[in-house]
């Protein structure tokens, strides 16, 4: 159980935490600004390696039970460089992908905001949950329709593909699956509310501009698995 597995005895240090999570974040963004300045990387797959690598960090927080205040602190500098970086060339590599998006800027507030809800309450389950949809989910998505997209469709100016809209809603249920069976058992509930958190993740990816669905799918993935765990 994934409750038993993310309990330890007694939290590290802060500064254990900090050094886990520091190296761990800094060998995402330099793997990421190697592959963007030194290998001939396509720049979405760039992007897609820090989108993926820097999610999976909630999962070292709710192991080493960093404390809500570290992980918000976090999430104001990550989107204060990621803004900067949209004027200012910081982190060019992970912006350079001919669009306009406020993808990454998005995605740092929208984990400050799940840790402030899920973290003083003692769910962070939920903060996960809706982080790692985003994280695999809109990540494989991006990268297998653009790789195997067949079927496209049109929104407004977008262009998407029933391959990536199919994988989004896939990879968000086995991901809200597996944090629901690890925490609270195989139970009708950990199967169904999956459904829906994948239905409406990929709704909101499909629909969503600028890169705005990296702030409204982990919170509403995150928020609907807890209310309807709470209801049903």
């Amino acid at each position: 159980m994934l409750t038993e597995v993310f309990s330890l005895v007694s939290p590290p240090s802060f500064w254990v935490q900090l050094t886990v999570v520091g190296i761990w974040l800094s060998c995402v963004v330099l793997l990421a600004e190697w592959l963007g300045r030194y290998t001939e990387t396509d720049a979405e797959i760039v992007r897609k390696v820090v989108h993926i690598g820097v999610g999976n960090v909630i999962l070292l927080a709710w192991w080493l039970q960093i404390p809500a205040w570290m992980g918000i602190t976090a999430s104001v500098l990550a989107s204060a460089i990621a803004f900067t970086s949209y004027y200012v060339p910081i982190l060019a590599s992970m912006n350079s992908v001919g669009r306009k998006s406020w993808g990454t800027f998005f995605y740092a507030i929208s984990i400050g905001v799940l840790i402030a809800w899920f973290w003083p309450i003692h769910q962070p389950q939920y903060a996960a949950l809706g982080i790692l949809v985003m994280t695999w989910g809109d990540g494989l998505a991006a990268l297998i329709g653009r790789r195997f997209g067949r079927h496209p469709y049109q929104l407004w100016d977008m262009q998407k593909s029933w391959e990536g809209s199919l994988t989004m809603a896939g990879v968000s249920y086995v991901v809200s699956s597996a944090i629901l069976f690890g925490v609270q058992g195989n139970t009708w509930q950990t199967w169904c509310i999956p459904l829906a958190v994948a239905l409406v993740a990929a709704g909101l990816e499909a629909f969503s501009k600028f890169g705005i669905d990296n702030l409204t799918v982990p919170i509403v993935s995150g928020a609907l698995s807890f209310l309807l765990s709470k209801i049903l």
